[in-house]
């Protein structure tokens, strides 16, 4: 499906520009010299963390998409290690000071804790995890992400997956999306930083 999408439409569909939670939030990366972008897509996220200084991997299952990221970040003028990657073929004991997963959604309630495992184990400890997604509000506001209930999360969903780690932020809110062609129009957001216990 991601293929197509990418395959079919205008360049960066996204847009270019990070997600919100990241121009918003830039504290997240204070300290990490290393990171990982899971389902990247078009690179905007993982180029945005190159141009503060990090050693950026990424990867997303659409070699159109890893394509158009490389390409961003050579107008950036940083370096990427961008890979073509199924989510359950990547090599998940890798570890990273930061792990960020942003609207990853499409996976639903009987995959989400092998999601989150992997995401755990992905982050080094003393490192940061970011999960970025939609709350059950997004179905109504149709602006976005998996028109799918079950795949939305609830605070108290991630506060129940992650509360062993120190929770630096957890917040449901809503917004004007303005991400490329694709996010456009308020939308129903959750935030969760968290750090792995050292």
């Amino acid at each position: 499906m991601w293929e197509d999408r990418y395959s079919s439409d205008d360049r960066y569909l996204f847009g270019t520009e990070p997600a919100h939670v990241l121009r918003e939030n830039p504290w997240i990366a204070n300290g990490a010299s290393t990171a990982l972008c899971v389902a990247d897509g078009e690179g905007r996220n993982s180029v945005s963390l190159a141009r503060q200084g990090l050693d950026v991997t990424s990867f997303d299952l659409s070699p159109t998409a890893i394509g158009r990221a490389n390409d961003l970040a050579t107008t950036a003028g940083v370096s990427i290690d961008a890979s073509v990657s199924q989510w359950d073929e990547w090599d998940w004991s890798r570890r990273f000071d930061l792990t960020v997963a942003i609207f990853v959604q499409y996976t639903g309630p009987d995959q989400r804790p092998q999601q989150f495992a992997d995401l755990r184990s992905a982050t080094k400890p003393g490192g940061r995890l970011m999960l970025h997604g939609f709350t059950l509000q997004q179905i109504e506001y149709g602006t976005g992400g998996p028109p799918v209930a079950e795949n939305m999360y609830t605070e108290e969903m991630l506060a129940d997956a992650f509360g062993d780690w120190n929770i630096l932020r957890l917040a449901a809110y809503d917004r004007i999306q303005d991400s490329g062609n694709a996010h456009v129009g308020r939308a129903a957001l959750i935030d969760l930083v968290a750090e792995r216990p050292a």
